[in-house]
């Protein structure tokens, strides 16, 4: 009897010793483990933003009039956004916002005038988060800075532009429409960003171009910089003009209209 109880008890022993390095093999995931920045190009100066932690933004939402718009990326009911960020009232900025807070029942962001513009539209004032340069609005996980942008915004607010501030530490700066301006420089350094859309100007003019990318070698030091705000009117700039401009900088990433990256 006393074997047999040493026999079982070695048993036990020799089923724990194989069965500790099986689990050596599933590692927990670690707290820190970087997730990645989702970014999509509707074309033209529209994105859909999905921070790390799960929140679902879109800027800019001309959809169903944008001619770069992939066409399955026009039904409105694809969206499902927590907020809409417009910059200013520019058609080709504001585009389809107020129906897709409509559907979405998202809160849509906008500056003081363009939010008594939108209600006209229809759209809930209870839907209505109305800002302006120096606010921030929180998202789920993303702190949404509003800064200055120099243009014009017709017919109703002011033109911004947004510095999103991701969990992880990250930012992105969406410029809207801007001329270069020397508060950029507050910008960096208030914000730092390390993701920004860089737009490229409506008009075939690579003066537009140049002075864009003068702002962000003058002003910033991003890792990434996407090119936006071309391709989709009648005569705007192209691809081609900003690659003349740009040349190979490994920092700046073209997407298609339609496409998804991460970072």
């Amino acid at each position: 009897m006393k074997h047999c109880r040493v026999r079982i008890q070695l048993g036990l022993l020799l089923v724990l010793s194989l069965a500790r390095p099986l689990c050596a093999q599933s590692p927990t995931p670690s707290p820190n483990e970087k997730k990645t920045i989702s970014i999509a190009w509707l074309g033209h100066a529209a994105f859909e933003i999905m921070s790390p932690g799960g929140t679902d933004l879109l800027i800019d939402p001309f959809l169903t009039k944008n001619l770069a718009t992939p066409a399955e990326r026009k039904d409105l009911s694809h969206y499902h956004p927590s907020h809409i960020l417009v910059t200013h009232s520019h058609g080709d900025h504001l585009g389809d916002a107020v129906e897709l807070a409509k559907l979405s029942k998202a809160k849509l962001v906008s500056v003081m005038m363009l939010d008594t513009f939108v209600t006209k539209g229809g759209l809930p004032r209870e839907q209505i988060e109305t800002v302006n340069v120096g606010d921030q609005v929180t998202a789920g996980d993303v702190k949404i800075h509003v800064v200055p942008a120099m243009h014009s915004s017709e017919p109703s607010g002011r033109p911004v532009g947004y510095v999103l501030e991701f969990g992880d530490g990250r930012t992105l700066y969406d410029e809207g429409d801007t001329w270069i301006f020397g508060d950029m420089s507050l910008i960096q350094e208030f914000y730092h960003p390390n993701i920004i859309l860089m737009g490229c100007g409506a008009v075939a003019d690579r003066q537009y171009v140049r002075m864009a990318w003068l702002a962000v070698n003058r002003y910033f030091k991003p890792q990434v910089v996407i090119p936006m705000h071309y391709g989709a009117l009648p005569g705007s700039s192209s691809e081609a003009d900003i690659r003349a401009v740009v040349g190979n900088d490994a920092r700046v990433k073209f997407m298609k209209p339609g496409e998804t990256r991460k970072f």
